[in-house]
């Protein structure tokens, strides 16, 4: 992929982000994880009035836990990056290659087709949370490894995506895009968990149709990768946005 995509593979990342979150393997858990990564009950969670103490905590356990997942994703993305610079003669072929592949992901999370190994969770878990602020890290890291039907296609679709870039650095930040859209919202959600179980309850009966819309926006991902269109985008975002 020419290094002219610009932000427009940043901001794909940032979307695919917000869809892991948004994903039935992880919204309806988010009130567990915050629970699980604070040592906090839910019940002092969803007070009206939170102590100080309690609202810190919160926020310092969330922001390990965030830190945990995005340093393994950032990482995944130097990785593969790297891989697919000493590759770089067969780009193109990846490039075609992984388009097809993000295609095929989406038309299995849209319910075109079933792929049963790819709704096989397969997570790494930790049974007993280790003491203190590094053991909301190392859940944050784990959940990263995590590999649930929901969020696996997403992130396969991300790490491929990174795959095509020249510049490790990008690919990272292409991972990087990819935490924040999923990192933000968990934040705030923690910080304002009784707004976020109002929310989840309207939203909960539309997630077969977030399912869909996750989906086809892994087509759409998978065709602009395999035409090699995000450069001819973001041409287009830059002649609108440099109108006077």
């Amino acid at each position: 992929m020419d290094s002219g995509t610009g932000s427009v593979s940043f901001i794909a990342a940032f979307i695919a982000g917000f869809l892991s979150f948004l994903s039935p393997c992880v919204l309806p858990l988010i009130p567990s994880y915050i629970s699980y990564i604070t040592g906090i009950t839910f019940g002092e969670l969803t007070r009206e009035t939170q102590p100080g103490k309690i609202r810190l905590l919160t926020a310092a356990h969330s922001l390990l836990f965030i830190f945990g997942f995005t340093l393994v994703f950032v990482l995944l993305g130097l990785s593969l990056t790297f891989a697919g610079g000493m590759i770089l003669q067969n780009r193109q072929v990846i490039s075609k290659i992984g388009g097809i592949v993000i295609v095929i992901f989406g038309l299995n999370i849209t319910g075109v087709i079933n792929l049963d190994f790819l709704h096989k969770e397969k997570t790494l878990e930790i049974k007993f949370k280790p003491v203190g602020y590094f053991g909301s890290f190392l859940i944050g890291a784990t959940f990263a490894l995590g590999w649930t039907p929901c969020v696996g296609p997403l992130l396969a679709s991300i790490l491929l995506l990174s795959t095509t870039e020249k510049d490790i650095a990008r690919g990272a930040m292409l991972l990087l895009s990819y935490s924040l859209g999923l990192a933000l919202p968990f934040f705030f959600s923690s910080m304002l968990l009784n707004n976020f179980l109002a929310y989840f309850k309207a939203v909960k009966k539309y997630l077969r149709v977030i399912s869909v819309i996750t989906g086809i926006f892994l087509i759409a991902v998978g065709i602009m990768i395999f035409t090699n269109s995000f450069g001819a985008l973001t041409g287009v975002f830059e002649r609108l946005f440099s109108r006077p």
